[in-house]
């Protein structure tokens, strides 16, 4: 019998399945996709991140980065990573890199998708395979969840991200946050030649509709080659729990609250990696613990920021106080990475 059957061949998946084969159990990924496969995120990885990364012997190419920069008109604040550099990289590349050390390690991928889930006492079966452990990493419209009667319904204003490569040289080794009454827009250096471009409102509306709320970035990428768009939303997602008998959900599958704080692919490879020990230790019930240990700090803290951007009379205070108190910015940039 399979050890630990993963739904979701994306950062998350792929991670589990190579924590798994480090420890010694035999995972299978079932993914639909072939690899690689891009999506719209920031593409900027927290040094947290960027460190399980290199522990699962994973070094996709990048740009290194430096820390945070808010700005808004014309101030500006910035906070530097306390341990270490972040990584600003393509998704193609993560996953690319992802793959191939799944492959190495002799992780089985099959082609595939998991719609139903069926548990049984020392058992569970998806996608025509059964398996000791099924482990949720299906993302943020997670099948699994739904499947498992987990999805619960957000009252928060519906948030949207959009992505964006444009062809220039970096002008900066930080991820610049831009703020408007309209929503975020963030850049991230992600190659020699090229920075991504994400923006977050609560608008449907084009990239380019996106960028005319910020004056001064929409010049700097006038006229600049562009790539395609993609896009990612609602954002917002709440699971009852992290786990549902023989099935352990991580990274976005197990519940979201934004992007705003560009920590997606940090949580990911830690509650995956969290959700494997736990399975190899024959204590899953510890997981839900463990994975409310690992995300509390992001979740308080996106929530905290999301609800100051979203009321008008704290909207625009956010990169003021930052510039004010960079010790309190550097804090809070430091707390989260």
């Amino acid at each position: 019998m399979i050890d630990i059957l993963v739904a979701g061949g994306g950062p998350a998946g792929l991670t589990a399945a190579i924590r798994a084969a480090a420890v010694g159990l035999e995972a299978v990924v079932v993914e639909p996709r072939p690899a690689p496969v891009d999506k719209a995120c920031g593409e900027g990885i927290m040094p947290s991140g960027v460190a399980a990364l290199r522990q699962l012997g994973v070094a996709p190419a990048g740009r290194a980065l430096r820390g945070i920069r808010y700005v808004e008109g014309a101030r500006r604040a910035e906070a530097t990573f306390r341990d270490g550099p972040g990584l600003g990289v393509r998704r193609t590349e993560l996953h690319a890199a992802l793959h191939r050390r799944a492959r190495d390690l002799g992780v089985r991928l099959v082609t595939g998708r998991v719609e139903e889930v069926r548990q049984g006492h020392d058992s569970v079966t998806a996608a025509g395979m059964t398996a000791r452990w099924l482990i949720a990493a299906d993302g943020l419209h997670s099948p699994s969840r739904r499947a498992l009667g987990l999805d619960r319904p957000s009252t928060a204003p519906r948030r949207y991200g959009l992505r964006r490569h444009y062809g220039v040289a970096p002008w900066t080794d930080f991820v610049e946050v831009h703020w408007s009454r309209h929503g975020e827009a963030y850049v991230t250096p992600v190659g020699e030649g090229t920075v991504g471009v994400a923006v977050l409102s609560h608008h449907r509306r084009s990239h380019d509709q996106h960028l005319a709320a910020f004056p001064a970035l929409a010049r700097t990428l006038r006229g600049l080659d562009a790539g395609p768009v993609r896009g990612a939303g609602p954002l917002r997602r709440i699971a009852s729990a992290p786990r549902a008998g023989r099935v352990l959900l991580v990274g976005d599958a197990a519940g979201y609250v934004d992007a705003l704080t560009g920590e997606g692919i940090a949580l990911a490879t830690a509650t995956a990696w969290a959700a494997v020990d736990c399975l190899k230790a024959g204590r899953p019930e510890l997981y839900p613990a463990r994975w409310a240990r690992l995300t509390r700090r992001h979740r308080l803290l996106t929530q905290a920021l999301l609800a100051a951007a979203g009321h008008p009379l704290t909207a625009g205070l956010i990169v003021p106080a930052a510039q004010r108190l960079p010790p309190l910015f550097s804090a809070a940039v430091r707390a989260l990475q």
